[in-house]
């Protein structure tokens, strides 16, 4: 093997070696350093020592089959002081009819009806502008939220910095009865929560969880409120607010039960966004981090810049291996093998080590997650490559989509809808 091949096999090795260390580090440390209260527990948070009023914005597209669950659940809070604004954004099923009908049902709901589709972004914004409260939640009209979540949420703005500009919570995965489904729940705890904690540790986080998160208004009134022209609304709102100094947290208590794609297509399509949409946040922003004042930022940059180059890495791995069958390359471009020898064992050790430390960080808010390990096996074969290519064929899209066009939303894949 040549020195130039040698070392893009290195790297590719190395790479997540190295971060499956920095997360598992970083989450143990966040676990004992800020999770654990003595006598407080999911269940039996702490009084609060205020409770002021929350707007819960709730943006809807063609959420028909769900979003009565969902708006029953949200009046189960037992947070005492808040109100719930429902944004129709354009749907073309009965959604707008059911909202309706819901409105009358539960005092304590507004209804707004957009013409046509604008996206979440535009639903987030109207939503926004229709509440008095300095304090708003935005989840997504498939999701159920946790009776304790909006408390606990809350908790971080009421004896918390005055810095505190946004709380995002924990998603849980509703639907396990495939293999996706299963895998996905590991994924959210060692690769999702895990980098969450982790990241917390060195002071900024690449995103929040849109679809489970709290805002402070003043906050978003300096920023701007949500960008209409960005495919993910929820990273982009995470780097302007923190590259205006604001702080993000992290509350693991907070949990909401989401559906997520069970089919290759919908995860597919899914991941497809998420990485189009951190190459745009990525683009748009980086000049800003060249400002020392921003420099809290650079570790959230480089970790995002790096994972970019890696997946680059792997595909080109992959395709030169692939090429070397049936072509004669260059010896500087042969790659002979990329099934794993040691180092492969290694890394699957590794794997398991951070998947075994997740599932016991978040064991205490979803109750089972043992049965799961066995199932993350499976984890590096499927998500990587999928990880990996969506990352490839995303990043040209961004650098090539032009700034203001309207981002809007389509009915994604929910899988399998079973808890």
């Amino acid at each position: 093997m040549t020195d130039t091949i040698e070392i893009i096999m290195h790297f590719a090795f190395y790479y997540p070696l190295f971060m499956a260390y920095v997360w598992m580090i970083g989450a143990l440390y966040y676990r004992f350093h800020w999770e654990t209260v003595e006598g407080d527990d999911v269940e039996h948070p702490k009084p609060l020592a205020s409770y002021p009023p929350v707007s819960i914005l709730l943006p809807c597209y063609n959420e028909g089959e769900l979003v009565e669950e969902t708006i029953g659940c949200l009046f189960e809070q037992t947070y005492p002081n808040f109100e719930v604004i429902a944004i129709n954004d354009g749907s073309s099923d009965n959604t707008g009819e059911l909202l309706n009908q819901l409105e009358k049902q539960y005092p304590n709901l507004r209804v707004v009806h957009l013409a046509t589709n604008q996206g979440k972004a535009t639903a987030m914004n109207a939503g926004a502008m229709l509440s008095k409260n300095e304090f708003l939640i935005g989840i997504d009209g498939d999701a159920i939220l946790d009776a304790h979540a909006v408390h606990w949420l809350m908790s971080h703005f009421t004896s918390g910095s005055a810095r505190v500009g946004a709380v995002t919570g924990n998603p849980r995965i509703r639907n396990r009865t495939t293999l996706l489904g299963k895998i996905q729940v590991g994924e959210f705890s060692s690769i999702i929560g895990m980098i969450k904690r982790a990241q917390r540790i060195y002071g900024r986080v690449f995103t929040v969880s849109g679809v489970v998160v709290a805002f402070r208004r003043t906050a978003l009134q300096r920023i701007g409120y949500w960008s209409t022209d960005m495919v993910t609304e929820d990273i982009d709102v995470s780097w302007r607010l923190q590259l205006d100094h604001w702080d993000v947290r992290y509350e693991p208590n907070a949990l909401c039960w989401i559906l997520m794609p069970e089919t290759l297509k919908g995860l597919w399509r899914q991941r497809v966004r998420w990485a189009q949409g951190g190459m745009e946040v990525f683009k748009r922003y980086f000049s800003q981090l060249f400002s020392w004042r921003k420099r809290r930022m650079w570790m959230v940059a480089l970790e995002y810049l790096v994972s970019v180059i890696w997946s680059y890495t792997a595909a080109t791995i992959i395709v030169l291996w692939v090429l070397g069958k049936f072509v004669e390359l260059p010896q500087h471009l042969y790659i002979q093998t990329i099934v794993p020898g040691w180092n492969g064992v290694i890394l699957g050790i590794t794997c398991l080590c951070q998947f075994a430390v997740s599932l016991a960080i978040d064991s205490r808010y979803d109750k089972g997650l043992g049965r799961y390990y066995y199932w993350m096996i499976w984890y590096p074969l499927i998500y990587w490559m999928i990880n990996t290519f969506t990352i490839v064929y995303a990043v040209p899209k961004a650098l090539a989509k032009k700034d203001g066009q309207l981002a809007t939303w389509k009915s994604p894949d929910r899988g399998v809808q079973s808890r």
